[in-house]
C-alpha cells in the first residue's frame, strides 16, 4: 500500500523541521550556566558551545537553612562527653567479648579438624550406602573450616587494631 503526501503532513514535516532550526540556536556556557542570549554571553564573558545539543535541567535549590540547622545539631556544645575512664572501660569490655569469641571459633576449630579428620570423615548412618551424602558432608566440613578460619583471622585483627598482642595460631 502507497502513502500518499497530503498538505497535512507536508506542514507538519515543515513545522518540525522549523522546530529543529530553532532548537539548533547558539549555545554560550558561563560557568555552570548556559544561554542562548548573545548579548548577556558577550557581558559576562561566556565561551560559546560548538558541536551536539545541549540539555540543561534545573535542579533543586538547597535549602541553607535546613543544612545549617544539621550541622549545628552534629557540632552541638551541650552533646555529652564520654569521660576518658569510661571509655577505657568500654574499650576493655569490648577487648573482653572479642577474646571470649576468639576462644569459642578456635574451640570450634579443634571440634571441626577433629570430625574431618584430615579429609577422612567416618561415616555416619545413610552415608554407608549413600556416598554423595558423605561426599557433601566432606565439602561442608570443608567450608565450615574455610568460614572459621576468617572467623578467627577477622577477630585477630580487630583485637590487634585496639591495641595489645593477640595469639596466633
Amino acid at each position: 500500500m502507497k502513502y500518499a503526501l497530503t498538505t497535512t503532513s507536508i506542514a507538519m514535516a515543515l513545522a518540525l523541521a522549523g522546530a529543529h532550526a530553532q532548537a539548533q540556536a547558539r549555545i554560550w556556557r558561563c560557568g555552570n550556566s548556559y544561554t542562548n542570549n548573545q548579548a548577556e554571553a558577550q557581558a559576562h564573558g561566556c565561551k560559546l558551545v560548538e558541536g551536539g545539543n545541549v540539555t540543561v535541567v534545573e535542579g533543586t535549590k538547597v535549602n541553607s537553612g535546613a543544612v545549617r540547622l544539621a550541622a549545628a545539631a552534629s557540632s552541638a556544645p551541650n552533646t555529652p562527653r564520654v569521660d576518658a575512664a569510661d571509655q577505657k572501660a568500654r574499650d576493655a569490655d569490648a577487648r573482653a567479648i572479642l577474646e571470649a569469641e576468639l576462644k569459642k571459633a578456635e574451640a570450634r576449630k579443634a571440634e571441626l579438624a577433629k570430625e574431618y579428620n584430615n579429609g577422612e570423615p567416618e561415616k555416619q548412618g545413610p552415608e554407608a550406602r549413600n556416598y554423595q551424602k558423605y561426599l557433601d558432608r566432606v565439602e561442608e566440613l570443608k567450608a565450615s573450616i574455610a568460614r572459621n578460619d576468617n572467623d578467627i583471622a577477622g577477630l585477630q585483627r580487630e583485637l590487634s587494631r585496639m591495641g595489645g598482642t593477640t595469639v596466633a595460631k
